[in-house]
């Protein structure tokens, strides 16, 4: 469980990092290539700088999973900020949340992990505080509901692929799974900085690629971490809603932000979640 806090705890500060970001640094792709190279670092300093392909049994699970999982990590942001274009703030950020959809029926139908009862119903109380949480009356029109899935599917699909790594890879090369991950996301940065012609980061954009990708890289980490002693089916809830839960606090404290009523009831139904999930 100790696993769990400390992803969670690491999710927000990305989160808390990305929000002081938006007053600073112009360049979001090159600031995310500056993340990944710094995650990049770590994950391979985590192997002990070890050999980037050191072979033996588990390596070709390494290297897929880790593409695939890269890809889905870069590919979660793009589609976020087109979506937010399309779709607008609120409908973007509620189907990436919505995301956590993905992950446990990947973890129930693929791997036959059986909530309990009292799980099921706090999983479904979650879900409605995250919409609850983003919702607004007479609020945003989906522009492109097609998007907004595939925001959804990228999202999720994600956070899934940590459980595919735990049940279908090695443990001794999941530093290396993650330094794949990384560098295919650093990798595919790279190419997007090139063909929007952005330019190198600058200043504040390594200042806060670095700020953002320490807890970025412990996230992770720690997340794969914790689906080792942990059911999925617990794992993936207490993430989304927890860290939610974490970064809208971190945002009343630090940002003097103002809740709704909507707002607050949302935050106890996800208190409520998480002690009904850890029943």
């Amino acid at each position: 469980m100790l696993n769990l806090f400390a992803a969670v705890f690491s999710s927000a500060l990305v989160s808390v990092a990305m929000r002081l970001s938006k007053t600073h640094g112009k360049k979001e792709t090159a600031l995310l290539a500056v993340n990944y190279l710094i995650c990049s670092l770590l994950s391979w300093g985590d192997t002990g700088f070890a050999v980037l392909f050191p072979g033996g049994p588990g390596l070709s699970a390494a290297i897929g999973l880790g593409l695939v999982n890269g890809f889905l990590f870069l590919a979660g942001f793009v589609l976020l900020q087109w979506s937010i274009r399309r779709n607008g703030v609120v409908l973007s950020a509620t189907f990436q949340k919505l995301g956590l959809l993905v992950s446990m029926l990947v973890s129930v139908i693929c791997f036959g992990e059986r909530p309990g009862l009292w799980h099921w119903f706090a999983f479904g109380m979650a879900l409605a505080a995250i919409v609850l949480m983003n919702y607004r009356p007479g609020g945003e029109k989906a522009g492109s509901m097609a998007g907004l899935l595939l925001l959804l599917l990228s999202c999720g699909g994600c956070d899934a692929m940590s459980k595919v790594y735990e049940v279908y890879g090695s443990a001794v090369l999941s530093g290396h799974f993650l330094l794949y991950t990384f560098l295919t996301a650093l990798g595919l940065c790279v190419i997007l900085m090139v063909s929007n012609r952005q330019g190198l980061p600058g200043k504040y954009e390594w200042i806060f690629g670095l700020i953002v990708g320490i807890p970025n890289y412990f996230a992770a980490k720690f997340l794969l971490a914790s689906l080792v002693h942990l059911p999925a089916v617990i794992v993936y809830p207490v993430y989304s809603v927890a860290t939610l839960l974490a970064v809208t606090f971190a945002g009343v404290v630090l940002f003097r932000e103002r809740l709704e009523k909507r707002q607050w009831i949302a935050m106890g139904m996800i208190l409520l979640s998480l002690v009904l999930l850890n029943i």
